[in-house]
């Protein structure tokens, strides 16, 4: 299978289970992966990201395969943004 194969069939859920597995080192039902599991699933994640990530976190790969990284207050103002979308509930006890 060669790269654009590899990328047309992998849907985001396939991603998503892929990027678990190398975040937790296991399988979805708790198996360990291998070292060269690990690799190759990074490999395809970044090939996934680098076709598909257009809101590409502090340090990742963008669309296009350039990888990006953003600085302390980009962070900061993302996450100010993103703070004013939550609802606060407070509740009495």
């Amino acid at each position: 299978m060669n790269v654009e194969q590899l990328l047309n069939a992998m849907t985001p859920e396939v991603f998503e289970r892929l990027n678990y597995a190398i975040e937790t080192g296991r399988w979805l039902d708790g198996t360990p992966i291998t070292k060269e599991q690990r690799d190759s699933c990074m490999q395809a994640v970044m090939l996934y990201q680098s076709k598909h990530n257009y809101d590409s976190q502090h340090m990742s790969v963008a669309a296009g395969g350039e990888v990006t990284f953003k600085s302390k207050a980009e962070l900061k103002k993302q996450f100010s943004e993103a703070e004013e979308d939550i609802l606060r509930v407070k509740v009495d006890n």
